[in-house]
């Protein structure tokens, strides 16, 4: 039996003081970082800090996008990120519903090896990857910014999960209607698991637009730079302006906090999906 105390429900009370504790850990730091980018340069290094800012400077974002050729890389970092995602998308899905639907001969075999892709970051095989790319000629272009992610295994995994926990009477019925595989999976089971595709698609993106150490190694052209190697030029030997640093911050996180808000409700429903009841 819970205990009350003038009628409130001290458990439930608990856990939403814990609840409330923990969400301004995680939002004190995106606070931090747009109160920041509004300050002066003194304003940053006095202590003990101000928690606003005396006078709102919007002249910082100005600041920062004269710094460099700050469109450009907007440019890039939505190019890269979109068409990568893309791509790891079009081998993701049916490679997952073979892996998922399909028996075929070595199929244990070659999942086995996509899960362990999972488990070797990119800095393990960046030598071997560079030098193939340097042959092709592709250093300094788009395709190696995009074609080395082309395999996801962490999309392919969680797709597969996904096809698995579809019933078979779907199938078993698509086959009586003598749907091709194409149409049944794109018109019957990608509607199905919506949530988990939305939710891949945005985790996949926000991994390419933060993507720093292989825009830095396969690219030396101004041109081809994205929002985070911009980040790094607005630091120099004078030291870091943390207002412009921050106010970089603010533009580089801008567009992932508005699709998060488009597509919540898709990932809500993804956490809690158990398959189609």
């Amino acid at each position: 039996m819970s205990k009350r105390v003038f009628g409130v429900n001290l458990p439930e009370a608990a856990g939403l003081l814990l609840l409330l504790a923990v969400g301004l850990i995680y939002l004190f730091p995106f606070y931090w970082m747009i109160v920041t980018s509004f300050k002066t340069l003194p304003e940053t290094l006095v202590f003990p800090p101000s928690f606003f800012p005396k006078q709102l400077k919007f002249e910082n974002y100005l600041d920062v996008w004269k710094t460099g050729p700050f469109p450009r890389y907007v440019f890039n970092s939505f190019l890269v990120a979109i068409l990568t995602t893309a791509l790891q998308l079009i081998v993701a899905i049916p490679a997952a519903y073979a892996f998922a639907r399909r028996r075929f001969k070595g199929s244990k075999i070659v999942y086995a090896m996509i899960l362990a892709g999972m488990m070797l970051p990119m800095q393990v095989v960046i030598i071997p990857i560079y030098l193939l790319l340097s042959e092709l000629g592709w250093i300094n272009t788009y395709a190696a910014l995009t074609i080395p992610y082309m395999v996801s295994p962490f999309a392919i995994f969680l797709l597969t999960e996904s096809f698995k926990q579809l019933p078979d009477d779907i199938i078993d019925a698509a086959k009586l209607e003598q749907l091709s595989e194409g149409r049944l999976v794109l018109s019957m089971l990608l509607p199905m698991i919506k949530q988990i595709i939305v939710t891949v698609t945005l985790l996949l993106f926000i991994t390419h637009w933060n993507d720093l150490f292989w825009v830095l190694i396969m690219t030396s052209s101004e041109q081809l730079h994205t929002l985070t190697v911009g980040m790094i030029k607005l630091t120099n030997t004078e030291g870091t302006h943390w207002q412009l640093l921050m106010a970089g911050n603010v533009i580089l996180v801008a567009p992932i906090f508005m699709i998060y808000l488009f597509a919540s409700k898709h990932i809500k429903s993804a956490f809690t999906y158990s398959g189609i009841k």
